[in-house]
């Protein structure tokens, strides 16, 4: 347990917010307890924040920001704070995925994690390991955040008809993705697109991959495996994956069409719809 007199801040990002968050509060003159009852959390918790023992969320950085008149430190803060606890692979990924002015993305089997809900996310992450779940799926969530910038990058994102039909935490969590999905609809930001069983043999069929595109720097390929990820900006990998990109494009349903796909199947296969007295079919 790290002791709040021998908290280092320059051991970890985690480690530097906490160290802000209590020399904030404490020349603000609060206690935790007080500071709390301000933000709506227990003492407790800013305690435990404020030693690097629990991960603060953007929620509680913004409500402590507006409390202490920290300028949004601790909002800025925040987002360093999530990256670092990317498993160390993959935090370059997250890295790209805030600098690309557009993402490209293609899944074979789930829903890219820039576009899960809670639920779906902690589904996927607690399949094999439920250890710090909450905090696990805080953290990928946070990469989301992207979004929300001035300037967000522009994402389309391909997923194969199976996905929709990968039955992932049960038919409510896949029902409420499949809404998110949808709730995308109209945003030219986001676009999603369904590549239908029906395209048969594709660009996509080595597996799935993603491509970041960037102002002024080269393109950038990523493909994962157990554990690891691979990002490159090998030129011949970047046209490989470009081509295979825009033939998938090609191939997938436009956006109309495959919001239709993924509103019918989230009615018919994760709907309570009843047949004949008997119990409902999802």
């Amino acid at each position: 347990m790290t002791h709040i007199n021998v908290l280092d801040p320059g051991a970890s990002p985690l480690d530097y917010y906490g160290f802000e968050l209590r020399r904030h509060r404490e020349a603000a003159g609060l206690t935790q307890r007080q500071l709390g009852d301000i933000v709506n959390y227990t003492g407790s918790l800013v305690g435990q924040i404020e030693t690097a023992r629990k991960l603060p969320t953007a929620e509680f950085s913004e409500r402590v920001d507006a409390a202490l008149g920290t300028g949004g430190l601790l909002s800025r803060l925040v987002t360093l704070v999530m990256r670092s606890q990317l498993p160390s692979w993959f935090q370059q990924v997250a890295e790209l995925e805030s600098r690309a002015v557009e993402i490209c993305t293609f899944q074979t089997h789930m829903v890219h994690g820039l576009l899960q809900t809670p639920a779906y996310a902690r589904a996927v992450l607690g399949a094999l390991d439920d250890t710090d779940l909450d905090d696990r799926t805080a953290v990928r969530l946070a990469r989301q955040r992207i979004f929300e910038k001035a300037e967000p990058p522009t994402s389309w994102s391909i997923l194969s008809e199976a996905a929709l039909y990968q039955r992932i935490g049960g038919a409510e969590v896949m029902k409420g993705q499949l809404a998110h999905l949808l709730s995308f609809a109209g945003n030219p930001r986001v676009n999603v697109q369904v590549l239908p069983f029906s395209a048969g043999a594709h660009a996509g069929l080595t597996g799935s991959f993603n491509l970041y595109r960037f102002a002024g720097d080269p393109d950038i390929v990523y493909m994962e495996g157990y554990g690891s990820g691979h990002p490159t900006a090998n030129p011949e990998t970047v046209r490989n994956c470009s081509l295979r990109y825009d033939h998938l494009q090609a191939a997938a349903l436009p956006l109309r069409d495959s919001a239709e796909l993924i509103r019918r199947v989230m009615e018919e296969r994760y709907g309570e719809h009843r047949d004949s007295g008997r119990d409902p079919v999802a």
